[in-house]
């Protein structure tokens, strides 16, 4: 085996191409993965977790990355990130109102993409494509263009009563998601949640929940030679060593002959990758 690179694990940087383009981020080093593909990958977990935004050594990670304390203090790992309609920085209680003022008080997109099924989701606009390729979207279509990232989290609050908001992963990672019309989907949530919509313009202004109707669907290809016969996720909190023929990647989830592991879940594990040449 040969070592690729170590440091501190971070979600695979993704670009949008046929198929997408996927590079591992450890440290400050950058791997190019799709090559990978047919290969055997080893990723071994070196025993030691650094909180990705103060450092310090933790023995686990929460919210992804972080130490406790700055679980407990940081705005970007608070209760309205997963539920933005709970924002309260009106309240005057958002715990760094500038990191507020920056992240949420921006234009977002309300969204529906084709993962393991229809969802609908929220993202800030400047992180699309991006985060449709990190919940292995294969359709994706813009449907509002939201002021704030609370706003968006109501409006989706009112779609999800006719879709989901969730992917089912295990279905994500056993085959392609049968194609569907996105553009027809949309007319009909928009149809059934007409009177819902117009209260939240009316509330909020008209700029500030504004329908994308000319908007196209976006396909997105991943580079993928065969999905798993089963479904086994790595753990390596338990055992170290993630490692096997590399299948194919989709989403931020590698799939190998041996399991699955998804590599957002171990951000900030310091991390060793190594291939066969």
């Amino acid at each position: 085996m040969i070592e690729l690179a170590r440091g501190a694990l971070s979600k695979m940087a993704v670009q949008l191409d046929a198929p997408v383009q996927y590079s591992f981020r450890l440290g400050e080093e950058q791997v190019a993965v799709n090559p990978l593909i047919g290969k055997t990958l080893r990723l071994e977990y070196l025993g030691a977790i650094h909180c990705s935004h103060c450092g310090r050594k933790t023995k686990s990670s929460f919210s992804q990355g972080y130490c406790y304390p700055c679980m407990q203090k940081l705005a970007q790992c608070d209760v309205c990130i997963m539920s933005p309609e709970r924002c309260h920085y009106d309240a005057g209680t958002c715990r760094e109102p500038s990191w507020g003022e920056q992240f949420c008080m921006t234009d977002h997109i309300v969204y529906l993409a084709n993962s393991s099924g229809v969802k609908v989701g929220i993202t800030r606009a400047s992180q699309i494509p991006t985060r449709w390729i990190d919940q292995g979207a294969t359709q994706a279509l813009p449907i509002f263009r939201v002021a704030t990232r609370q706003q968006s989290g109501f409006v989706e609050d009112l779609l999800r009563s006719q879709v989901a908001d969730k992917t089912n992963w295990r279905a994500l990672l056993k085959g392609h998601a049968q194609p569907v019309d996105l553009l027809a989907i949309r007319e009909q949530i928009m149809a059934a949640c007409d009177t819902g919509l117009t209260d939240l313009q009316q509330r909020f202004g008209i700029q500030a929940v504004q329908p994308l109707p000319d908007q196209s669907v976006v396909d997105i290809a991943y580079p993928i030679e065969a999905y798993p016969a089963k479904i086994n996720s790595f753990n390596l909190d338990k055992n170290p060593i993630a490692e096997g023929t590399l299948l194919g990647i989709k989403g931020q989830y590698l799939m190998f002959d041996t399991g699955v592991i998804n590599i957002r879940k171990y951000t900030s594990y310091q991390v060793a990758a190594s291939s066969m040449a």
